[in-house]
């Protein structure tokens, strides 16, 4: 009987196929699966390539995939049949595309780009199934996350006060070469709540795409209209703050909401908690050896750490370069030393894949390779060598490295404001935030270093700002920050001719890693 792992039409995941390693198709699940892998770090290198492109959203979108999806891929690799890859694999796609439309149209955006038909990776999943409101422990219907149409602007209208929201958060950003935001409101019931809900005020959480306009002023925070046409959305802030853009979702943060008109309306139509199907977790089938364990654990953590990004300020502190370039081509990588037919052989191509992926690290990720790999309890010889590389300041090191004053410093003779963050002083279930700004600003490199260095992002932070202006022309293009004391010795980080305008006490800067 012909071997079935040895027929023509499979394609190899590698460049060679050392020890008899079967061959992939090109068009199966599990070549699909490793396909994505590689497109995620794709997108992660092409985001993080210069600060002056940076792209937080893209790289959070990549690495989150991978949380719980490693080891699912692992496994379908590692299966000792192509049958049984197959049905593992299939599995694995289908738990990712199962959690949201967005997910899913990421999948076939990402199986194309890898040159393989997102009709065919439609084939290999479930049908999609409509999104419907949760329930919370109490059955109470929960507020899901809504796009803002003129319907849903009346309706917010009706059940808060909107003509007395306070701005509780403003963030703006350029993700990649779009300009995105997040506002967060604290806004009062228009709706009658129980006798036991607690006096702190509801919160509205927009999500602006596509920002063509932002005017904002802290001392002019007060008052909002949210205003929805066919292809725009405005939020009016104050007097003369507005945001505007193409595209807006929101959702309220409102522990009452089952009781407002929209709640009720949603609780009218949302299957009661004993009627849902049970959530499934990820695929479990399958052990790994011991060198496959540790090369998912490395992949997985390193998705963990380069997901940090997520979190504003310590973005500019995650080494997502360095990440990428040890990980580089994974996913073809794991199938080519998956496919040998013995688990001996499998085990070795997985520890030849350890060690170049800590090579291709280097000094500056020796000591994260050397941390991960020794709570594997595996391979003391690469750990020996890893430490012997590393350098006095690890990467680990740089994640807790001090701040320093920079209130007074020079800025860089050239920045552009990637991101800028307002939050007012404010209460939030029980906790007190002290008002504060975050600023990223993409700087170039050192006058000594290579012509390809890529410029790098730079944290500034201010604690209770006295205020904090923003207007579009901020994010347009770069300019030199400086620092100006005005007739009231108050201090006024400048950027742009006043385009961004921080009046504060006390700023500081938080240098790269």
């Amino acid at each position: 009987m012909a071997n079935p792992d040895a027929s023509s039409p499979w394609r190899h995941a590698g460049t060679d196929r050392p020890g008899g390693a079967a061959p992939v198709q090109r068009s199966s699940a599990l070549a699909v699966l490793g396909a994505l892998l590689d497109r995620s770090l794709v997108q992660i290198a092409d985001a993080s390539s210069d600060a002056r492109g940076f792209d937080r959203e893209s790289i959070r979108v990549a690495a989150d995939v991978w949380d719980n999806n490693t080891l699912p891929l692992f496994r379908a690799a590692t299966a000792g049949t192509r049958r049984e890859r197959e049905r593992r694999a299939r599995a694995a796609l289908k738990w990712m595309a199962g959690l949201g439309e967005e997910r899913r149209a990421w999948m076939r955006e990402q199986a194309s780009a890898a040159g393989h038909s997102f009709h065919s990776l439609d084939e290999l999943l479930a049908p999609a199934k409509p999104h419907v409101p949760g329930r919370d422990y109490l059955g109470r219907v929960m507020a899901p996350v809504m796009v803002v149409t003129p319907q849903l602007a009346e309706s917010l209208a009706a059940d808060y006060d909107l003509p007395s929201a306070e701005v509780r958060h403003l963030q703006v950003e350029r993700a990649g070469s779009r300009l995105i935001g997040h506002l967060e409101l604290a806004v009062a019931r228009s709706y009658p709540a129980d006798d036991s809900t607690s006096p702190e005020p509801a919160t509205l959480d927009i999500w602006l795409r596509d920002i063509t306009e932002v005017r904002f002023d802290s001392d002019d925070a007060r008052g909002v209209v949210l205003r929805a046409e066919a292809d725009d959305v405005s939020v009016g802030i104050g007097a003369r703050g507005t945001l505007r853009a193409t595209m807006a979702d929101l959702r309220p943060d409102d522990h009452c909401w089952h009781l407002s008109a929209a709640g009720r309306r949603a609780d009218a139509t949302t299957p009661h908690r004993d009627s849902r199907p049970a959530l499934s977790g990820p695929p479990q089938t399958g052990r790994l050896g011991p060198n496959a364990t540790a090369a998912a654990t490395l992949l997985h953590r390193a998705m963990l750490d380069i997901r940090v990004v997520r979190y504003a300020g310590q973005a500019h502190r995650v080494p997502v370069r360095d990440f990428q370039r040890a990980f580089a081509g994974a996913g073809e990588a794991i199938l080519t030393a998956g496919a040998h037919r013995t688990s001996h052989r499998r085990e070795a191509g997985f520890r030849r894949l350890v060690e170049t992926w800590a090579r291709r690290g280097g000094p500056a990720l020796a000591d994260w390779f050397a941390g991960v790999l020794s709570e594997t309890a595996h391979q003391p010889d690469l750990l020996a060598e890893l430490r012997a590389q590393a350098p006095s300041h690890s990467t680990t090191d740089a994640l807790q490295q001090p701040t320093s004053d920079a209130s007074t410093a020079p800025g860089p003779p050239s920045a552009e404001l990637r991101l800028a963050t307002y939050t007012s002083p404010h209460t939030h279930y029980g906790t007190h935030h002290n008002s504060s700004t975050l600023l990223h600003l993409a700087v170039p490199p050192r006058p000594a270093s290579p012509d390809d260095t890529p410029w790098h992002l730079r944290a500034v932070r201010g604690a209770n700002p006295a205020r904090f202006q923003l207007r579009t022309e901020a994010f347009q293009g770069a300019g030199h920050p400086r620092v100006n004391v005005d007739d009231n010795a108050a201090r006024h980080l400048v950027l742009r001719d006043g385009a961004l305008d921080v009046t504060s006490r006390e700023a500081r800067t938080d240098n790269p890693s």
